[in-house]
């Protein structure tokens, strides 16, 4: 478990409350029921004040109990008086169960952020928005802002009959011109449907997907035979194919001098940590770029979702959770 690090007191820099960003705590203002395994959450300032903006596709981290969760916020971001997330409940035990455990309105929960990882590319002439399941909350965000701003954009949704969370508010904005959709039920539909918007988009569109592992790589291998530039195509994570172990290697910390072995099956970051250094991390799975560490000279074999391929070639960055290499020296 990461520890969450109390920096308020740093908040007397920032000009007003609406640019914080800190650790800090919110009140639960409604729940609701959005299908049987989803539950949206609205948190808002327990004096009422405006809420710090934020890009369209931008997460919340929450403290779950024992456990800190990115969740992606679904407004579109300007002076927002709440902020709102859908949970889709995992029974795992983990930080998605305990939202739904135990918030209920009057609760409060500590925050960091809001924080952006998938914010649209203001040249774009149009947008395509790309949902399956509960990855329709990053691209509602979009939807939102688009709409907000009068930029051309257009949806998919791919969904599960009776877990269709948010469509209604898809919907809404289609019916008032905001955009066209498209709906798709079940995966072959999805992937018949993706293949066709993708060869249909002008000059100039870009593409904006967030879901499961297998329908990203649909998404991605579709838009490169439809001809998208690799740059257009946007993605938005929030689980990571799964990697072989990997073989063992040997990391020196430049600022001691000091040695770690990393075995196969073993993550840097957690070698790190083990060893005393503290090293900011989330995910643990290389989507959310929080563990990024500077590298002074080695070989990266780099594993992550995270970094542009241009980032990856100048062999000075990695993210240590799931990123490997041979002889690295690290700054910490």
């Amino acid at each position: 478990m990461s520890t969450v690090v109390d920096t308020s007191s740093r908040a007397s820099g920032h000009l007003h409350h609406s640019y914080q960003t800190h650790p800090r705590q919110l009140v639960v203002l409604a729940v609701e029921t959005l299908t049987a395994d989803i539950t949206h959450f609205v948190f808002g300032d327990p004096a009422g004040r405006v809420l710090t903006s934020y890009e369209p596709g931008s997460h919340l981290i929450i403290q779950a109990g024992g456990k800190r969760n990115a969740y992606s916020l679904v407004g579109d971001g300007v002076n927002p008086r709440h902020y709102g997330i859908s949970v889709l409940r995992h029974g795992t035990g983990g930080g998605s169960q305990w939202l739904h455990a135990n918030l209920g309105v009057g609760s409060t929960v500590l925050v960091e952020g809001p924080r952006s990882l998938f914010s649209p590319d203001p040249a774009a002439r149009k947008v395509l928005l790309v949902a399956a399941g509960i990855g329709v909350t990053p691209v509602l965000s979009h939807a939102r802002a688009a709409a907000r701003w009068g930029r051309a954009a257009e949806a998919i949704y791919i969904y599960r009959s009776g877990a269709a969370a948010h469509l209604d508010d898809l919907r809404i904005l289609a019916a008032e011109g905001h955009l066209d959709l498209h709906e798709a039920v079940g995966k072959q539909a999805g992937i018949e449907l993706l293949r066709q918007r993708l060869h249909l988009q002008p000059l100039g569109t870009h593409a904006y997907a967030c879901g499961p592992v297998d329908m990203l790589e649909t998404y991605g291998a579709e838009g490169l035979r439809a001809g998208w530039p690799s740059n257009r195509l946007h993605v938005e994570r929030f689980e990571a194919p799964k990697q072989d172990a990997g073989s063992a290697f040997r990391v020196k910390i430049a600022s001691t001098g000091e040695f770690l072995s990393v075995g196969p099956g073993v993550s840097l970051l957690q070698k790190l940590l083990d060893a005393g250094h503290n090293v900011a991390n989330l995910c643990r799975q290389g989507v959310c770029g929080e563990c990024r560490i500077a590298v002074r000279s080695g070989t990266i074999e780099h594993r992550d979702l995270v970094l542009s391929e241009e980032e990856k070639s100048t062999n000075t960055t990695m993210l240590c959770c799931v990123s490997r290499g041979e002889e690295i020296e690290v700054d910490i």
